[in-house]
């Protein structure tokens, strides 16, 4: 697949997509959003890939949100707007395979609707994360509703209020739990990389299913998810058993985090 904003490569079962505008800090313009549906619909439809990787290029950037040089489209009738999310995002566009995410540098804005929407992210030394919409005399709404099913209430709203007054170091990210991991930058696609084979290694329905199963109950009442959760289970199990080969199954010798 060709694209102008981002690279996409499929191997040994693991897409990784990098974000490719590293002159423009890897900010989405309308460009990136519409080819973000595309690979979102080539990841959910194409069997061969197991585990998402999503990167950057560059030195200095993740994603520091939207380019507001180029601005993205949005129609006059305010009532048929829609967030831009929905088309960066996994969830929003059906995808129910493993994402994750690689952060270094600046993670900023509309960068978080990836964050908001993977399973793993971690991150490198060099990584800050910020909202900078209040400084700038906009409400702070979609980004930092999504991180508020991530991480601790209070830690989203001092970074929305707070906007460019102050950043989220990737130790504080660690605490928080907006990230599982922080590595030195030169290890962190390789580590991604490790995490994703692991992944991609174990049946693909066992691990679909159990990331539809819990996103699909995150608002839910503990109960009522539990009991949804059974009907994943089950009509899991009957696809997981052409998959599996617990026949001389050995088990791995676990990393301690």
């Amino acid at each position: 697949m060709d694209f102008e904003t981002i690279t996409y490569e499929v191997a040994e079962h693991v897409a990784t997509v990098t974000l490719n505008r590293p002159d423009k800090l890897n900010s989405f313009n309308q460009a990136m959003l519409d080819e973000f549906v595309r690979v979102w619909e080539q990841v959910r439809v194409d069997d061969d890939v197991r585990v998402v990787v999503l990167r950057a290029a560059g030195e200095r950037a993740f994603s520091t949100g939207v380019d507001v040089s180029e601005g993205i489209f949005l129609p006059d009738n305010i009532w048929s707007q829609i967030d831009p999310g929905v088309s960066l995002g996994p969830r929003q566009n059906s995808v129910w395979k493993p994402v994750i995410v690689a952060l270094h540098g600046m993670v900023a804005g509309g960068a978080l609707y990836w964050v908001n929407e993977c399973d793993i992210a971690i991150c490198s030394e060099d990584a800050t994360f910020f909202d900078p919409h209040t400084s700038y005399g906009m409400v702070a709404a979609c980004e930092p509703i999504g991180l508020a099913h991530r991480i601790p209430l209070g830690e989203v709203l001092r970074m929305a209020l707070l906007g460019l007054d102050e950043r989220i170091s990737a130790r504080r990210a660690l605490e928080v739990g907006l990230v599982s991991e922080v590595l030195p930058r030169e290890d962190l696609w390789k580590r991604a990389a490790e995490l994703a084979a692991i992944i991609a290694d174990k049946p693909p329905a066992a691990i679909q299913g159990t990331v539809r199963a819990i996103w699909e109950t995150l608002g839910s009442a503990p109960l009522d998810g539990q009991k949804q959760g059974m009907v994943y289970t089950r009509l899991g199990s009957m696809i997981v058993d052409s998959q599996a080969q617990r026949t001389g199954f050995t088990k791995p010798k676990p990393q301690i985090r």
